[in-house]
C-alpha cells in the first residue's frame, strides 16, 4: 500500500460522496495504490450509511464508527492504528481540503526527504474576527513555544511517513500539535506546503470560539510535557528543594535569634517569619513528592484507547 488517507468526520453526510470521488480521481490519475479510511466520530446523521455504501462500491474504502463523539484526536489515533500505507495523509471531510494537493505532498516526502509535510492555508475563506485573527495569534504562540516554524498548525491536510505516526500518540485535543509531537519524537524534517482553502460547501463548522481557548491550554500542556514530561523530578524536585531551603533558612534564622540573640523576645509563633518558614518547607516537601510520584507514574503507565468503536467496515470481514 502506497498511501493511506485518513479522514475523521462528524455529520458530513452531504460531502462524503463528492469527497470520495474527488480523491479517487486524483489517486487514479497519479496511479497511486491507496486506501481511504473514514473515521465516523459518532455522527448523528446518515454519514455512516454513506461510508458503508462507498465501501461496498470501492474495496479501497475502509471505515470505523465510534459509539459516540470522542473528538478529532481520538479519530486520528484510530485511523493511524489501522493505516497500512507507507505515507499517511490526513484531511478533513468538509471539502475544505483539496485532494489535488496530495501528489505534491507525496513528492516532497519521497524526493526531498521530509518526514512530515503540513499544509498552510495562506488564503482562508473564514470569518476574519472569529477564525482568521485568533488563528494567526494561536499559530504565532505555537511557533514561539514549540520552536516548530510552521505558519498553520491546525490545517487538517498533512502527510506523514509511516514511522512518524507509529511513534506519536494523538490524544486529548492534541491533533492541533501533531507537528510538535513529531518533533518531540525526534522527527525534525518537517516541511510546509501552501495549499488551497475551499469555502465550506455543505453544513456548518463543528468548532466554536472555545476551541482557541482550549488550544492555548493544550499549548501550555504540550510545552510542559515536551520540557519535563520525561523528567518531572527535574522541575518539581528542583522547586521542592528550593522552597525547602528557603523555609529551612528562615527556620534557622529564627532558631539562632531565639537561642543566642534575643531569647526574651516574642514567641516564635508570633513572628511572621515562622509561618513563612513552615509554609515554604511544607510546599517544598509537596513539590518534591509530586516529582517523585510523577516519575513513578511515568515508569508504570500504559497507554490505552480513549474511545469505543461501535462498528467498522472492510477492516476484517469486509462487511459492515
Amino acid at each position: 500500500m502506497h498511501l493511506s488517507i485518513v479522514i475523521p468526520l462528524l455529520n458530513e453526510e452531504e460531502s462524503l460522496k463528492e469527497l470520495h470521488d474527488w480523491i479517487v480521481s486524483v489517486m487514479q490519475s497519479n496511479r497511486f495504490l491507496y486506501e481511504i479510511l473514514f473515521i465516523d466520530d459518532g455522527s448523528s446523521d446518515g454519514s455512516w450509511e454513506v461510508v458503508c455504501d462507498l465501501a461496498a462500491e470501492n474495496p479501497q474504502v475502509r471505515g470505523i464508527r465510534f459509539l459516540k463523539n470522542f473528538g478529532k484526536s481520538q479519530a486520528l489515533h484510530a485511523g493511524f492504528r489501522q493505516a497500512q500505507g507507507d505515507i499517511v495523509i490526513t484531511m478533513d471531510a468538509d471539502l475544505q481540503d483539496n485532494p489535488e494537493e496530495i501528489p505534491e505532498m507525496v513528492r516532497k516526502i519521497e524526493a526531498e526527504g521530509y518526514q512530515m509535510v503540513s499544509g498552510w492555508k495562506k488564503k482562508r475563506y473564514d470569518s476574519v474576527l472569529m477564525k482568521n485573527l485568533p488563528s494567526k495569534l494561536f499559530n504565532w504562540a505555537a511557533r514561539k513555544t514549540s520552536g516548530v516554524r510552521l505558519h498553520d498548525f491546525n490545517c487538517g491536510l498533512k502527510a506523514f511517513r509511516r514511522e512518524v505516526i507509529e511513534q506519536i500518540e494523538v490524544s486529548g485535543e492534541m491533533h492541533r500539535y501533531i507537528p510538535v509531537l513529531a518533533k518531540n519524537a525526534g522527527f525534525s524534517r518537517i516541511g510546509e506546503q501552501v495549499v488551497q482553502h475551499q469555502a465550506r460547501k455543505y453544513g456548518r463548522t463543528k468548532f466554536g470560539p472555545e476551541r482557541f481557548i482550549n488550544g492555548f491550554l493544550d499549548l501550555i500542556t504540550i510545552w510542559f510535557v515536551s520540557k519535563f514530561g520525561k523528567r518531572p523530578m527535574h522541575l518539581f524536585g528542583a522547586l521542592g528543594v528550593l522552597m525547602f531551603i528557603i523555609g529551612f533558612g528562615f527556620a534557622l534564622y529564627l532558631g539562632i535569634d531565639k537561642l543566642f540573640i534575643n531569647p526574651t523576645g516574642r514567641l516564635l509563633t508570633d513572628r511572621p517569619q515562622f509561618f513563612i518558614a513552615l509554609t515554604a518547607m511544607l510546599m517544598g516537601i509537596q513539590f518534591f513528592m509530586a516529582g517523585f510520584l510523577g516519575e513513578m507514574i511515568l515508569r508504570s503507565r500504559k497507554s490505552g484507547d480513549r474511545y469505543t468503536i461501535y462498528d467498522q467496515v472492510n477492516l476484517s470481514t469486509g462487511k459492515a
